[in-house]
């Protein structure tokens, strides 16, 4: 099954798709995907709705991010091996972690505002993993079943403050709008094998990535046991996997978003998002 928000900022509703690829709205029967209704269980009774009853979404609805607020965004850094070859770094042994910033949350084809002080944005297509039962110090062999769904991150890093400022990744992660979040919540029996899923970006038309989940060093299970050996992991939170090559930073010479600037992506069977760059005015 297919949920996914929509509605303005700040208000969005409930929805899924049905079975003839139809929005429907789901607020009569859930306020939004948190807490309780985010655990798999209470998602296969909201698959099992007659969906031809609810209220159609209307066609040209803004899509929000696929979870109204995000406790812990947990970032995995250096997760495929051609892409940390690009960026002049080893492979690493363990998964490499850091926050972006829960306010950094934004809908999957929303305007990405770049503030002038942000002179080396960067674009990388992540296969984001949505936490639907809480988690802690869990098996691999357990941990999918924590899972609520699958989705696509543009994980936006700001290269200048995530590697020349003193400190840690997290500081080029989670400026506003660095996080778009969907367009589906899509479930796990959608997603039979995570790890065999094709990913792809495109800057103003021209591939920049693609790349496949199959290249990822740590897989889903491995990394969501993992960073629930560190942290209690609630509904909601959110854990998106690393990229494939492609990245400006990789290139030569190295190439920035800029205003004007046109991001599309997706991922096989999860959709795809859009965004348009524009400069902040402040």
């Amino acid at each position: 099954m297919k949920f996914f928000r929509y509605g303005p900022k700040g208000a969005e509703r409930p929805a899924l798709l049905d079975a003839n690829g139809i929005g429907r709205d789901l607020s009569s029967l859930i306020d939004d995907f948190s807490g309780a209704h985010l655990h798999p269980y209470r998602l296969r009774q909201l698959a099992e709705v007659d969906a031809s009853r609810l209220p159609e979404v209307p066609d040209d609805a803004r899509i929000g991010a696929v979870v109204p607020r995000v406790g812990n965004f947990i970032g995995i850094g250096l997760n495929f091996a051609d892409h940390a070859a690009e960026s002049g770094m080893e492979a690493p042994s363990e998964p490499i972690l850091f926050n972006k910033a829960p306010s950094s949350l934004a809908g999957p084809n929303d305007v990405l505002e770049l503030p002038a002080e942000a002179q080396k944005a960067d674009w990388e297509v992540e296969l984001a993993v949505v936490i639907g039962a809480p988690a802690y110090r869990i098996t691999r062999e357990e941990a999918l079943a924590h899972v609520a769904g699958f989705t696509i991150c543009n994980d936006i890093s700001e290269r200048a403050f995530q590697i020349e400022r003193l400190g840690t990744w997290s500081k080029g992660k989670g400026l506003p709008g660095f996080g778009p979040l969907g367009p589906y919540l899509v479930t796990p029996d959608e997603v039979p094998d995570p790890q065999a899923l094709k990913m792809w970006l495109t800057l103003n038309g021209e591939t920049m990535q693609n790349g496949s989940t199959a290249t990822m060093i740590f897989p889903v299970d491995e990394l969501v046991s993992y960073c629930a050996q560190f942290m209690a992991l609630e509904p909601g939170d959110v854990i998106t996997t690393g990229t494939p090559p492609g990245v400006g930073m990789g290139m030569k010479p190295q190439r920035y978003l800029q205003a004007g600037d046109v991001m599309e992506l997706g991922i096989e069977g999860l959709g795809t998002q859009r965004q348009i760059c524009i400069a902040r005015a402040d």
